[in-house]
């Protein structure tokens, strides 16, 4: 029985060999499309992504103090200028604070004026006792000098040295109330200074309440409604985000860039962007910014990176909106006058690249030197424009070898 199997799977080999060498060899052939080298003017190659519209600048305008937003000044698609009030949170509570660091600021001025009163009173006092030191030194000195030549009774030399001793007390005594004085004041100026600092702070968060717009351009995105409470951002925690104004003056075709392409692109780069909202319509722009790092990748499987990159549109853009899709095609390198073939002509041959040409019949395998894609087209080098090559089917070329018979399709 093992015998039988044997000799039957030598047949069917003897018969696959017979029927490939008829396929090869036969006078039918293998049956393929052609089609002939040709000479374009200009070759273009492109790379193609999606993305979104962008303002150019924008800002997402959200609430420094925390409140009930009690007035909305604005409507979405409304144009704003630099400045403007946009909205109004609850001024209570903040004016209230205001007041309050205001009127501590005060009291702390009036006090750090007494201070200052008492310093000058105390340098006075201090000046004076000196004064008295002087006299009382010089009136010892000169009882010291009479009491030496007997001149002096005891009882008068010692009231002087008493006056002395009393006038260098009153000194120490006048010093120790200027130092005290002087500090007092000095407490007083730093709480002055820590009493406007909360002022100006206050002042701030009043000021606060009233939301403006900081640069000019249109509302894009109305997120609150009046009545709200708004809460501030603090550490990782977001805050609220009121609404977008953006300028609408310049925007930007934001796109994402897969990996293999995106070393091909480089600043300048002229592109084309269709939106969907706009099909009929193509604007024109420039490459301007490139991503110096992947994007992050969305969930935890593997997938190709993508970088994103910015096109600013030239021309009428003004009615042109933040989200708005688009497809965009980058011009990255032009051939004129150049040699294409289909893309799918060329095929790889004991680690060589070239296309298989027609000859009597038959095929040759002619090596070429490719360039640019274009679309379904590659620029190619090495052999004649009108040169007759299969170009077909996809699977027939993959299977195809040097000498093969084939018939046109």
């Amino acid at each position: 029985m093992r015998g039988r199997i044997i000799i039957g799977v030598g047949v069917l080999a003897a018969i696959g060999g017979v029927a490939t060498f008829a396929m090869r060899s036969g006078s039918s052939g293998v049956e393929v499309e052609t089609t002939k080298v040709a000479r374009v003017d200009a070759l273009q190659s492109y790379v193609t992504a999606s993305g979104e519209i962008v303002a150019t600048r924008y800002a997402d305008i959200g609430s420094a103090v925390m409140g009930r937003l009690v007035e909305l000044m604005v409507k979405e698609g409304e144009a704003v200028k630099a400045g403007q009030v946009l909205a109004r949170i609850d001024p209570v509570q903040a004016s209230s604070s205001a007041a309050a660091a205001a009127a501590s600021v005060g009291a702390l001025e009036a006090d750090s004026r007494a201070s200052a009163t008492q310093v000058r009173a105390a340098q006075a006092a201090l000046d004076e006792a000196k004064s008295r030191e002087v006299e009382s030194s010089a009136s010892l000195t000169r009882a010291q000098e009479l009491q030496r030549g007997g001149l002096l009774p005891q009882s008068e030399f010692d009231k002087a040295s008493l006056a002395a001793s009393t006038a260098r007390a009153q000194v120490a005594a006048a010093a120790a109330a200027l130092d005290r004085a002087q500090q007092t004041l000095t407490s007083s100026e730093r709480r002055i200074t820590q009493g406007r600092a909360e002022s100006t702070r206050a002042r701030d968060a009043l000021a606060k309440t009233e939301i403006t717009a900081p640069i000019d351009g249109v509302v894009t995105r109305l997120d609150a409604e009046q009545g709200e409470m708004v809460v501030m951002g603090v550490q990782n925690q977001p805050g609220t985000i009121l609404m977008t104004v953006s300028d609408l003056s310049a925007v930007n075709a934001e796109v994402k860039v897969a990996e293999a392409d995106v070393m091909r692109l480089s600043n300048g780069f002229a592109a084309t962007v269709t939106l969907e909202a706009l099909p009929l319509q193509k604007f024109v722009g420039r490459v301007v910014e490139i991503g110096a790092s992947a994007l992050p990748q969305v969930g935890t499987q593997a997938a190709a990176r993508e970088f994103r990159v910015k096109v600013r549109l030239e021309g009428a853009v003004a009615a042109l909106r933040p989200g708005l899709t688009c497809d965009t095609e980058i011009l990255v390198a032009e051939r004129k006058n150049a040699l294409t073939v289909p893309l799918q002509a060329v095929v790889e041959q004991n680690g060589k690249t070239g296309v298989f040409v027609m000859r009597d019949g038959g095929v040759q395998f002619t090596p070429v030197t490719i360039g640019i894609i274009g679309g379904l087209s590659i620029e190619v080098d090495g052999i004649a424009d009108g040169t007759e090559i299969v170009s077909g089917p996809f699977q027939t070329l993959r299977d195809l070898r040097d000498g093969d018979r084939v018939r046109v399709r």
